[in-house]
């Protein structure tokens, strides 16, 4: 059954912050919004301040269900929504048309100039950077971000329809329903191998999702092997930054590009992994039109990114780094900025893995990139979507790392470990909840010890 013009929409999963953002842009356009998820968070609140109607109950409920019928209701669903779940068999048995997120975002996208974001690391700062370009710029631009942009404070930005920044997810080959423009890849490193089985299978969709795209509308990082302009820091990168510099906890540098070229570019999140993102999103920004003077004024005022890693500090000087990192290359992305910025400093982490498979597909990786840090605490895997798998837990993890350096320990033990520790830079890490702790932490580490 296909819904021509719903009267309302019905968001399965709708606190996910891929979900959320397009439940914020059905808002936008005047439609009723109903949804449901497991648990209130922030993002659901927020919807609900906006006007959606959000159950956190699987026992349906009747007053959503008066407030709907399968012919008026579209109803938008994500892969972490299990098929057995109660409110997935009743849309699935009573007739709803149902729509797959990655198919409801190709859609809406189709007809506007869509700019993509991929790689399996990277796409949240890329679209996000690129997003606040456009937005200060004050192009038209609506943008579906997988973080939420301290400037806008919101995974929504909805300033005009003539450009779309999305993130082009690789999970289940869902960016290759998107029909960009323009692109980008910013890496290709295998993951999701629950998903793909193998890295030649994972690396082939990356290829199917080049060839959306004409080389000369392709923008690569610098080492992948496929057709582009390549964005880096050698003279064989279209896109490069030149005369890199740290001063006053921030890149200074200048930038060339096909359009031209620009002095006195500054950018505020720390590592060099941040600042290809940046360069990528400079790239994107140039080939669209946008001045390099506009980009220049852009990147200065852009805030950054919740959970990429944002800086905090303390008592006794001690630094609090938070950071989305949950695979073994943004570990040591991340273990690259705090050495760049924090060179003399001590340093600890304290690391929530996500989800079972992938420590299992990556426990040698994720030990050698973890045995960098001074100290290291694991925290219990975070499940997400999986069910644990024998043998797999973190306290395996822990045994992978050399010298006994790592440790497991709870979440609650967090709070006092970092106050008390000695160590001036503490990072937290993970992709799970462990985010969840960090408004906590940090009122915890102002208290008199």
């Amino acid at each position: 059954m296909m819904v021509n013009s719903p009267k309302s929409y019905f968001f399965l999963g709708i606190g996910g912050i891929g979900m959320s953002a397009l439940a914020r842009y059905v808002l936008a356009q005047g439609h009723k919004v109903l949804g449901y998820d497991k648990v209130p968070s922030v993002i659901t609140e927020s919807l609900i301040n906006s006007g959606a109607v959000i159950t956190f109950d699987s026992v349906l409920s009747p007053e959503l269900l008066s407030a709907m019928d399968p012919k008026g209701t579209l109803v938008i669903w994500t892969p972490a929504i299990k098929s057995d779940h109660p409110w997935k068999q009743y849309f699935d048995q009573e007739g709803f048309c149902m729509e797959k997120r990655a198919v409801f975002l190709a859609r809406i996208t189709a007809h506007t100039r869509c700019l993509a974001i991929a790689g399996t690391h990277g796409k949240t700062t890329t679209s996000s950077i690129l997003a606040h370009i456009l937005a200060a710029a004050r192009s038209s631009v609506t943008a579906f971000l997988g973080g939420i942009a301290q400037n806008y404070q919101s995974n929504f930005v909805s300033q005009g329809n003539d450009f779309t920044v999305v993130e082009a997810d690789e999970f289940d080959r869902s960016f290759l329903h998107l029909t960009p423009s323009v692109a980008c890849i910013t890496s290709m490193d295998p993951d999701h191998l629950d998903i793909y089985r193998t890295s030649a299978s994972f690396q082939e969709a990356f290829i199917a999702f080049s060839d959306l795209v004409p080389p000369e509308h392709l923008f690569i990082a610098e080492g992948l092997a496929l057709d582009g302009v390549r964005v880096g820091f050698t003279e064989q990168a279209a896109v490069r930054a030149l005369a890199v510099r740290v001063h006053q906890g921030a890149y200074h540098f200048d930038v060339v590009t096909p359009q031209g070229n620009a002095s006195s570019l500054t950018f505020g999140m720390p590592g060099r992994h941040n600042l290809s993102n940046a360069l990528m999103a400079v790239g994107m920004a140039a080939s669209v039109g946008v001045s390099l003077p506009q980009i220049r004024s852009g990147l200065a005022t852009f805030k950054g990114i919740q959970r990429r890693f944002n800086v905090s500090r303390h008592r006794n000087d001690k630094v609090l780094i938070d950071d989305y990192a949950h695979h073994p290359t943004e570990l040591n992305a991340l273990f690259q900025g705090v050495k760049e910025f924090y060179s003399a400093a001590s340093n600890m982490i304290v690391f929530q893995p996500h989800l079972y498979s992938r420590t299992q597909d990556f426990g040698q990786e994720f030990a050698r990139s973890l045995s960098q840090f001074d100290q290291v605490y694991i925290l219990p895997i975070y499940p997400a979507r999986e069910l644990p798998i024998l043998g797999i837990d973190s306290e395996w993890l822990c045994g992978q790392i050399p010298g006994g350096k790592a440790q497991v320990i709870k979440v609650d033990e967090v709070y006092d470990l970092v106050r008390n520790s000695a160590v001036q830079v503490a990072i937290i890490a993970g992709a799970g909840d462990i985010g969840t702790i960090i408004p906590e932490l940090k009122k915890y580490l102002e208290h008199e010890v």
